[in-house]
């Protein structure tokens, strides 16, 4: 373990990586329901495939982040991407869902390469440093935000846009008393606080009836096969197929890079020339995970920022990613005890973890406009727009603009400018 993931170096130890892991995998276990749930509501795309695809491709990728990155991040099909998936281009533009895989399938491919040529890279690299822990800030806000969403704490509301749900009883109140269980452990200093909560909060789910124990309920089965290499190339060379491809394409790639910041940052590894350690390896491990996920029949993969959580308990190496991957194999038969745990048990963690990286908020020079305003719309744009991708959009609009009309255009690099010039475009082209 020492040789493979350094973990002296890291200052953790087996024990305090293993807890880790294990709370990264709770907090997003909630995939390997969702997912099946989404794409399993397309004809033809049966949703214990799926899951078995979901399970599969979340292993892989995790653990060749673990073995070949050596860092604490997990991967899993893309909430918002699986939404794309199926509602967008399949129930919306009317594409099979072969049609919908292979663009995952290609996209993925051309992330391999792109990742090999350290294009990704460069553009990691571009990101302000400010603008980098904007990034952790606003991640923070924004898995907040889904944990209460999730749990029914926060709901829609047409008046007000949101509002709180009724918190008296059901999902919202589980949810209410598993972040006081969680903070309180927190606050005692209490090893794997969220990890026990996590567990609690589940049992008192039970009598909540929030915590659904079928009956006749047993831990074990065995997974369905998935749906391997099902791909329609035949409208490939169309224009509207270009525009799948390229969301696809500009999605994972802004949300992979906005957690890959946003975790290495709450985690302490960023170097001190601002650089993400093993970034190529991190990228081709999420691009190879597309690539599976897709010859395996689910949407695109990509980096979770739930892969906070374990980093909240102590998780700092590829050890942490390697037993979340692990356990991702072992939901393939034990799923009926992995979906027993409710939203409103990982909720809580997810606020909790939101309140962890919401500290780095104090590290950001507010003082300086060309830097403090760009950072702060970079934070403000995730929660709002429900997603990583426009919060880096919208920071990186605001601060080529206010440095340029500042005549600081020494602080903006050629890459930077690029990425400019593409989201400026992208409000046209869309």
């Amino acid at each position: 373990m020492e040789k493979l993931f350094k973990l002296r170096a890291h200052g953790v130890t087996v024990r305090g990586e293993i807890v880790a892991g294990v709370t990264t995998f709770l907090t997003m276990a909630y995939i390997l329901a969702v997912n099946p749930g989404m794409l399993g509501s397309i004809e033809g795309m049966e949703a214990g495939a799926v899951f078995t695809a979901t399970a599969i491709s979340s292993a892989i990728a995790t653990i060749m982040m673990a073995l070949y990155a050596n860092l604490p991040i997990a991967l899993a099909p893309g909430m918002g991407l699986n939404a794309f998936f199926t509602y967008t281009v399949v129930f919306g533009m009317g594409y099979p869902w072969q049609t919908a895989l292979t663009a995952v399938f290609l996209e993925g491919i051309l992330f391999i390469i792109l990742s090999l040529v350290n294009v990704r890279e460069l553009i990691i690299k571009a990101i302000p440093n400010n603008l980098k822990k904007a990034v952790a800030v606003g991640i923070g806000l924004f898995i907040a935000l889904i944990g209460f969403d999730n749990s029914g704490v926060i709901v829609g509301d047409a008046g007000t846009l949101v509002g709180l749900g009724d918190i008296t009883a059901g999902a919202p109140l589980v949810a209410l008393l598993g972040l006081i269980i969680i903070t309180v452990l927190y606050a005692l200093k209490v090893p794997g606080s969220i990890l026990i909560g996590i567990i609690l909060t589940t049992i008192l789910g039970i009598p909540f009836g929030v915590t659904n124990v079928p009956e006749g309920w047993t831990p074990f089965s065995l997974p369905a096969a998935p749906l391997l290499f099902k791909f329609e190339f035949s409208q490939v060379l169309t224009f509207k197929f270009f525009t799948v491809f390229f969301t696809f394409l500009f999605v994972d790639i802004f949300d992979t890079i906005g957690t890959l910041v946003g975790v290495t940052t709450q985690a302490g590894l960023i170097k001190k020339n601002n650089e993400i350690p093993n970034v190529k390896q991190a990228l081709l491990s999420d691009a190879v995970g597309t690539v599976a996920g897709a010859a395996l029949g689910t949407s695109t993969v990509t980096s979770y920022v739930e892969s906070t959580a374990g980093v909240a308990v102590g998780g700092r190496t590829g050890l942490t990613a390697l037993i979340t991957g692990i356990l991702f194999l072992a939901a393939l038969f034990l799923s009926p005890l992995f979906l027993l745990i409710p939203s409103a048990a990982t909720a809580p963690a997810l606020v909790i973890v939101g309140f962890f990286m919401i500290r780095t908020v104090t590290d950001i020079n507010f003082t300086d406009p060309t830097e403090g305003i760009p950072a702060f719309f970079t934070i403000l744009m995730m929660p709002l727009a429900f997603s990583v991708a426009e919060g880096i959009v919208y920071g990186i609009l605001a601060y080529v603009l206010l440095k340029t009309v500042s005549g600081k255009l020494r602080d903006i690099s050629a890459v930077t400018w690029v990425l400019f010039v593409i989201f400026v475009l992208r409000f046209f082209l869309h």
